[in-house]
């Protein structure tokens, strides 16, 4: 696990960049506060845990805040439909949710949208061609969804990948700010999600410090999406930490 029973769950929370202001939502609106109590700059805690399905090549567990999710990730294997031969491999992603996941989201269906935004985060990151004319299938399953559904997701599969031993440039890390009014708030819970002027989200390698995928909807003025990139950047390196600690640690458990 990331963090060991009794030790505080470990947060990722970014350092407050360019204005040193207090956010708020509207000029009259001074004592808004978030619906958990965090600071508009703070990250949920983070509890990761790898080798939580005994029957696949690899699985993490990831829980932020009410966001939980776990990742199976299987192969790679022949693929069950015929493919020409290629030199680099296959790769597969669903996300589904559970049907007790939200009153409102998901019941119990797959979710198209995210499946193919998961794909298109981890299609960069991995060496596909470690494993020609196979195929590498990737599971992921809300079983609550509490906000920020989809960054959890990516980087609980990114680190699922990383235990099946499947062969990656870098973890892929991802988190979201939501604008609202005049503030950003980072990672997003999903009373904050329903409320929002505008979402951004960002995937990026945090070893490299490079970005691979930025998603934006709703309005957005410049100097708040430079603020927002800032915010994640340094939310997704310390996030990197994290998610390699875990590993750390379960490469050890393995060797005790």
């Amino acid at each position: 696990m990331a963090a060991k029973p009794g030790a505080a769950t470990p947060t990722y929370s970014p350092k407050l960049v360019g204005r040193t202001r207090l956010p708020i939502l509207k000029d009259s609106d001074l004592d808004w506060s978030r619906p958990d109590g965090r600071g508009f700059h703070q990250c949920r805690p983070a509890l990761l845990q790898t080798g939580a399905v005994s029957s696949a090549s690899g699985s993490a567990y990831a829980e932020f805040g009410n966001t939980k999710v776990i990742v199976s990730v299987f192969g790679p294997r022949e693929s069950k439909k015929a493919m020409v031969f290629s030199d680099v491999g296959r790769l597969n992603c669903n996300v589904s949710y559970t049907t007790f996941a939200s009153p409102t989201i998901g019941q119990g269906t797959d979710h198209k949208e995210y499946s193919s935004m998961l794909h298109k985060a981890l299609e960069g990151v991995i060496m596909m061609e470690t494993f020609p004319k196979t195929t590498v299938d990737v599971f992921a399953l809300v079983l609550e969804s509490g906000g920020s559904d989809l960054s959890v997701v990516i980087s609980c599969a990114s680190l699922a990948l990383a235990d099946a031993g499947i062969m990656m440039y870098d973890l892929i890390t991802a988190v979201s700010v939501s604008c609202i009014g005049k503030s950003l708030m980072i990672d997003p819970v999903t009373e904050e999600e329903g409320c929002e002027d505008g979402s951004f989200m960002m995937t990026c390698m945090p070893s490299r410090y490079e970005i691979t995928q930025l998603t934006l909807t709703g309005e957005w003025t410049t100097p708040n999406i430079n603020e927002a990139m800032q915010l994640c950047l340094d939310a997704c390196s310390k996030l990197g930490e994290i998610m390699r600690d875990c590993l750390k640690q379960a490469a050890s458990a393995s060797e005790e």
